[in-house]
């Protein structure tokens, strides 16, 4: 079974899968409004802090157990603790994902609604409350959330079915130069529009008086979500990395990417939410309410123009949900495949059919579902806030605790250092196991209660 296991191509191959996992909507939706919220520049400080000093060292540690074993999320648990509870691990980063992305592909699935809007008619509209309205409109009825919902899930089972060289590797070749490439044109858009200066300085000058204990907790849970850690994605692509591959240099570069595209997804945002004169912190519904309104708003000059960049942001947005969104497709088909002896495409069926139900389920809890509660929460919030608020945060903490006190500090170097062939000092090591046992669990758990008493 191992000899017949694929391999991402290279290093490069690996970190766009590994960055296309963690660039999703969280970089171009939650970042933007969260540096809103929060102050700018001073968030953005944190942000990066918290991603060298507590996302970085978790994400070597799920990178660490699947790199290790060449399994996915359930097979790994079993190669290094058999026998054991920790099995359970391995099960809840199978489901975890799955439920993420039944709801993740709902909005994927507006956002290629926008984008056909976009191409055939664009935004037209006197008022911000008028955009509102029609994405309200939009998202309550049962027909066109449902249909596309079903071609954004459908993609995605295009990809994966591909196999992982064929499909996720090529994909993410593709998409993610492709995805820089958007999002910088946008910027530059973005910053030469009238009035998109106070944006800029916003992004760039640093309010110290707004660095609160919540807008440290903020970001230290932005960062550890962007990266998409504690639901198996990072593990079940790291078993895709060859054998003779650094995951060090690995997890930077995929770090790297995350960073770099969410500081130029601010840059693309906030200076022309500015230009439009709307309030910074507009919160979730930036990408559906806002950011139509601005397109409609441009229109009135240089029609054209606004129709392309509205064209270009929504490409962007479905591009950027789509490398995501397999990344966690592909958990649940590594495990029917590995551990249940399943074809490649008889799996990708299965999960289509299970994440289409349950994303068909949130899709109409906007609508003809509204009344139906689970704890007082729709459909959809339920599974974001159960996933987001108990399962990421559990799964990342036990990740943590399994490599920096299950596992063999030895075996651990030894992952960390190649064999002990990578060209840094021990002084590497030692940071990054003070910061994986002392540092990262009491991160996560500060994320979690930020979380819980929100």
């Amino acid at each position: 079974m191992a000899a017949k296991r694929e391999h991402f191509g290279g290093r490069t191959a690996a970190i766009l899968a590994l960055a296309g996992s963690a660039i999703g909507l969280g970089n171009i939706w939650r970042f933007p409004y969260m540096v809103g919220q929060t102050g700018g520049a001073a968030f953005i400080i944190i942000y990066l802090a918290a991603c060298l000093l507590l996302s970085l060292p978790i994400f070597l540690a799920e990178a660490i157990i699947g790199h290790r074993t060449h399994a996915g999320t359930f097979g790994a648990m079993e190669q290094l603790a058999p026998g054991t509870r920790w099995k359970w691990l391995g099960l809840l980063t199978v489901l975890s994902p799955l439920i993420i992305l039944s709801y993740y592909s709902v909005v994927g699935g507006w956002s290629i609604g926008y984008l056909w809007q976009s191409v055939t008619a664009g935004f037209h509209a006197s008022d911000i409350g008028t955009v509102s309205s029609a994405y309200a409109k939009f998202i309550s009825s049962p027909g066109l959330p449902l249909l596309f919902h079903t071609l954004f899930l459908l993609g995605c089972a295009v990809i994966v079915s591909a196999g992982v060289k064929s499909g996720i590797e090529k994909f993410n070749k593709i998409t993610m130069p492709l995805l820089f490439v958007l999002i910088v044109v946008i910027m530059v858009y973005s910053i030469s529009l009238p009035g998109a200066a106070p944006g800029v300085s916003y992004l760039l000058k640093p309010d110290f008086s707004k660095i609160t204990p919540s807008a440290v907790a903020a970001a230290m849970g932005q960062s550890f979500f962007s990266l998409s850690l504690g639901v198996g994605t990072i593990l079940t692509y790291a078993s895709y990395i060859r054998k003779d591959e650094n995951i060090l240099a690995t997890g930077l570069g995929t770090v790297g990417f995350d960073l770099l595209f969410a500081l130029i997804a601010g840059f693309a945002i906030m200076p022309a939410v500015f230009a439009a004169g709307i309030e910074p912190g507009a919160g979730p519904g930036l990408i559906f309410e806002t950011l139509p309104y601005i397109f409609a708003k441009m229109g009135t000059s240089v029609p054209w123009l606004s129709a392309v960049v509205a064209v270009l942001f929504f490409v962007t947005i479905v591009f950027a949900a789509f490398t995501s969104a397999i990344s966690m497709y592909e958990v649940g088909v590594a495990y029917l495949v590995e551990q249940r002896g399943l074809s490649r495409h008889k799996a990708t069926v299965l999960i289509f059919l299970g994440c289409w139900i349950l994303g068909a389920l949130c899709s109409l809890s906007f609508g003809p579902l509204a009344e139906t509660k689970l704890f007082g929460l729709s459909i959809f919030s339920f599974c974001d806030m159960l996933t987001s608020n108990f399962l990421m945060t559990f799964g990342g903490l036990l990740f943590v605790l399994f490599v920096g006190w299950k596992m063999d500090k030895s075996v651990v170097r030894d992952e960390f250092t190649s064999g002990g062939t990578a060209r840094f000092n021990c002084a590497v090591f030692d940071a990054f196991w003070f910061l994986l046992r002392y540092v990262a669990p009491i991160a996560i758990v500060v994320i979690f209660l930020t979380n819980f008493l929100a």
